[in-house]
């Protein structure tokens, strides 16, 4: 039996429906992008023109997060959930079919093509000064 002096509280929510939550929660982020990286994320719509088809390949990666809690101290009493994903693609290349032979194109990055001569330059002069100084010395 109860008086009204006792205090009744409400139970806070058991760690399961709070973990449950949560877990509805990725699955249902990654059912969405999950449903987005297909094949033909990867493999753009083939272009063909006379003979020859070019399929564009692209890489594809994504990733996402979440999570819940609560604080059932005796300061405190609350609960908060957060979470995010993000997506990204960039092209790697494509694939050319013509007369029944499919070959693989890279596309390069422009500054690959731009850096690694610079540094080989740069490396060679520094070589070429040392070598100078070493032969100074002997």
């Amino acid at each position: 039996m109860t008086t009204p002096d006792d205090k009744t509280q409400l139970a806070p929510p058991a760690e399961s429906t709070i973990a449950r939550a949560s877990a509805d929660l990725l699955e249902h982020l990654a059912d969405k992008l999950g449903a987005r990286a297909s094949v033909r994320a990867v493999y753009g719509e083939p272009v063909t023109s006379g003979n020859i088809t070019v399929i564009p390949v692209a890489e594809i990666a994504y990733g996402f997060g979440g999570g819940v809690g609560r604080d059932t101290t005796a300061a405190k009493n609350g609960e908060g959930g957060g979470g995010g994903g993000g997506a990204a693609a960039r092209p790697r290349g494509f694939i050319v079919i013509k007369d029944g032979t499919a070959v693989y194109k890279p596309v390069r990055d422009p500054w690959v093509s731009i850096v690694v001569p610079l540094a080989t330059f740069a490396a060679g002069m520094g070589a070429a000064r040392l070598a100078r100084r070493w032969a100074k010395r002997a």
